[in-house]
Formats: structure tokens, C-alpha cells, sequence
């Protein structure tokens, strides 16, 4: 029984499907298949049952998970030690970033990384929200930041805000309310965003508390550029707080009063990385800026 064995026996189990098990694992279905028939073969008892819609575990492979999931914990646990008692830290950062560098804090996070850890590699790659997610959860990236709800049970969060979206609105165009309350939003053209960004389904939430269903004229996943075509008469749309008030104060679009719309600003990493060195610094020295208390990665 081999540790890469167990690694495949594991992730098939939490995926509960061949495919994604292999996606995630950068291999072949094939050699999931021959990995996971291998280990069946050597334990002498059938781990999955086979369906259709993908694989879920036998009685036996049910009572073996905890077991696999425990040495693969103490195996990483080893390395991680050895790691830590070769002295200063180093290794490759991969990290995904949306929204604004201001917004996250990168710029104080990055320049304590590098003052304290000069061995540490740091990558920032930025992208829309759920592209992040999804590189984390094929750990083509190490860490990133994402907004909204985490739906991935191999993906582990830590949630560093609350940040705050108005609905913004063409200068003049709140007369078009009048009389007819928020319910009138939905007759008003609007600027709908990508499915890439998780401001679409934070919209869309928005759209159902409304009771609303608008007609989108447009479609932007940028927040400044969505900011300049509300600015440009082009519609309504949803947009960060801060910013939204910044191009009111400066007579270039209108916050609408008396909506507000929350969403959670996530750090999200790889589950099975929690206690690997690098992971467990970038956290702890990420809390520190946001000044949120210390949790174990």
C-alpha cells in the first residue's frame, strides 16, 4: 500500500467522482481507475460502488477513510516538520487576487512577506473571483481571495470582511423611482456581470430580495469600468461602497439610499494544506493587517 495510493483513494471519496478525482490530481481516469482497483485488490475488499452518476464508498471504504485520511495527515505532518527544522522559511507562494490591491491590503501583507521572508517566493496572479476559487480548488494556486460563499468542501476559508455594495444609478435617474418604490428597479435597464465573477451571484441574491427580474443591456466584470458605463447613462448595477460614493461625491453618478447589500470577503486555501508552513505564514501574517485574531491554517 503505497502513500499515492491512499492520496487517490481519498480524493476520490471526497470528489464521489472518477473524473474530478483525476482533474485534481493531474492524472489520467485510467490511472485513478488502476490506483484505486490496485488498492482494492491489495485490502481484498470492493472501497466504491460504481454508478452512472459517479462513485460513492462501500460500508468498507467508509469505515477506511478516517484511517487514509489520518496517515496522509501524519505523512504531511513530517514534511512540514522537516521543513520547519531546516530553519528559515522558504518555498513558492502562489497567490490569486481579485477586487483592488487597496481593498485587500496586498501592499502592507507583501511587504511584511518579503521583509521577514526573503527565501519566500511570492507569485500574485490576479483574476475574477471564481476563477480563483477554482484554481484553489485544483491547486493551481496555493491561496487566494475570493467574495462570496465558499461551495467547495476541499477548499478551506477564512473570512477576513464584510464589504459593503450600493446600487448606483445614472445621474438623474432616481426620478424614475419615484412613486413606485425599489420595486421600479426592475423596469430600468441594468449592467449585468459575468458568471466569472461572484458579483453575479451577489447581484442576482440581490435581485431576488427585490423581487425584481430587470432586463440586463450589458455585461462587465471590471468594478471601475462598471462604474464608468453607469457614469455613462448605460444603466443600473451594483457596486462597492467606497467607490460608489467616491463618483457620487464627485457628481458622476447616485447611490441609491436605503439598499445595502453585504458579501463576504474570503482568504481560501487548498483543505489538506492546513499546517504546511508557507500556507500557515501568509495566513497568520495576512491576519496581522487585517488585524483579525490568529487561527491555525
Amino acid at each position: 500500500m503505497e502513500i499515492y495510493q491512499l492520496r487517490t483513494f481519498v480524493t476520490v471519496a471526497q470528489q464521489g467522482h472518477l473524473t474530478q478525482a483525476a482533474e485534481l490530481l493531474h492524472l489520467s481516469q485510467p490511472a485513478v481507475t488502476a490506483q484505486i482497483k490496485a488498492l482494492e485488490e491489495e485490502v481484498g475488499m470492493q472501497l466504491f460502488e460504481r454508478s452512472a452518476g459517479g462513485v460513492s464508498l462501500t460500508r468498507t471504504g467508509q469505515e477506511l477513510l478516517p484511517q487514509a485520511q489520518a496517515i496522509l495527515g501524519a505523512a504531511s505532518g513530517i514534511i512540514n516538520h522537516a521543513r520547519q527544522l531546516k530553519g528559515q522559511l522558504s518555498g513558492k507562494a502562489r497567490i490569486g487576487v481579485t477586487l483592488t490591491p487597496d481593498t485587500l491590503k496586498i501592499g502592507p501583507w507583501v511587504a511584511g512577506l518579503v521583509e521577514r521572508y526573503p527565501l519566500l517566493d511570492i507569485q500574485l496572479r490576479h483574476g475574477v473571483t471564481v476563477d480563483v476559487l477554482n484554481l484553489v480548488r485544483k491547486k493551481e494556486l496555493d491561496a487566494g481571495f475570493y467574495l462570496g460563499k465558499n461551495p467547495y468542501v476541499n477548499v478551506s476559508t477564512v473570512k477576513l470582511a464584510e464589504l459593503p455594495f450600493r446600487i448606483v444609478l445614472p445621474v438623474g435617474w432616481a426620478s424614475r423611482l419615484a412613486g413606485g418604490g425599489l420595486r421600479e428597479l426592475g423596469k430600468l435597464p441594468w449592467i449585468g456581470i459575468s458568471q466569472f465573477s461572484s458579483l453575479s451571484k451577489i447581484t442576482a441574491e440581490l435581485w431576488r430580495e427585490l423581487n425584481i427580474s430587470p432586463k440586463k443591456v450589458a455585461e462587465c466584470d471590471h468594478l471601475d469600468a462598471i462604474l464608468e458605463l453607469v457614469a455613462s447613462g448605460v444603466g443600473v448595477a451594483l457596486a462597492r461602497e467606497e467607490a460608489a460614493q467616491a463618483w457620487q461625491d464627485a457628481g458622476r453618478l447616485t447611490v441609491l439610499p436605503d439598499v445595502r447589500k453585504l458579501a463576504e470577503l474570503q482568504f481560501v486555501y487548498p483543505a489538506d494544506r492546513a499546517g504546511d508552513p508557507v500556507l500557515e505564514t501568509l495566513l497568520q501574517e495576512l491576519l496581522q493587517v487585517w488585524r483579525l485574531p490568529a487561527v491555525a491554517a
